[in-house]
């Protein structure tokens, strides 16, 4: 069953709060969402406690956790309990829990090893969406990713799809009326100045080297089912938004993307 990365961006983080909120009410698995905001006065909030969070369970999450972001939550806590501030290079810091946090984060470092471009680009997003979703949350948005199925694809979109979220299309026009190339050019966590574009590129980088790995893998199981007389008539995916199955911009929802896995 091939998974979809759905995204989508809010001004609010109170808009992504709730979103979030709804997506477990759902049913949707914590390990399965994750946000990444870089709202002032959540990120302010975090910076000011100097300390991980604590669940009900007793285990500490957050920035002094590395790769325990919102991953290890007490029963019963959802995913925002394990929020915590994280500085993600040629971005800063950011509040963050979730899937996509853990795999910016290196183990017991409290602070993210790679990109979150190459992260993005890694989980099957097109290269430049992930570089309008760095600019979205460099400019104080905050981005919500689900890793979806066939199951619960249509549902997620439709939860994602709301008043507070960000038509990206417009979004993006109106950055490049101000000068904005479509590249994010990045800022230091720890200067504030620019990164250079190889930072960038080589995170790219990586994450396209992941998603080529598994489609490597997910060629060489077809072939083997071919060879057993298998057959898969599922329309293959392509690198660009689309709906569920189709391998084009089918899904008519400009304020969320839907991206193969």
């Amino acid at each position: 069953m091939t998974n979809r990365t759905v995204a989508a961006v809010f001004d609010r983080y109170e808009d992504a709060a709730q979103a979030v909120s709804k997506l477990e009410a759902a049913g949707v698995a914590h390990s399965d969402i994750s946000i990444v905001s870089n709202d002032a006065t959540q990120r302010d909030r975090y910076s000011t406690t100097g300390s991980a969070n604590r669940t009900d369970d007793g285990t500490a999450t957050g920035a002094g956790t590395g790769a325990g972001l919102g991953t290890a939550i007490g029963a019963g806590a959802g995913l925002l309990a394990g929020l915590g501030l994280l500085a993600i290079p040629g971005l800063g810091p950011v509040v963050a829990a979730g899937w996509l946090a853990s795999t910016l984060v290196g183990a017991g470092a409290g602070a993210a090893t790679g990109g979150l471009i190459g992260s993005l680009a890694g989980a099957g997003v097109d290269e430049a969406d992930a570089h309008s979703y760095a600019e979205a949350v460099h400019r104080g948005g905050t981005l919500v990713t689900v890793r979806a199925n066939a199951t619960n694809h249509d549902r997620v979109v439709d939860i994602l799809d709301d008043e507070g979220t960000v038509d990206m299309g417009q979004r993006e026009a109106s950055w490049r009326s101000e000068g904005w190339t479509g590249k994010y050019a990045g800022t230091d966590a720890r200067t504030g100045s620019g990164v250079t574009d190889a930072v960038s590129d080589a995170a790219s980088g990586i994450g396209r080297a992941a998603s080529r790995a598994g489609e490597k893998v997910a060629d060489a199981a077809s072939s083997a089912g071919s060879a057993l007389g298998l057959t898969d008539d599922r329309p293959r995916s392509s690198t660009t938004t689309g709906s569920y199955t189709g391998s084009s911009n089918t899904l008519n929802r400009p304020r969320v993307r839907s991206y193969p896995g």
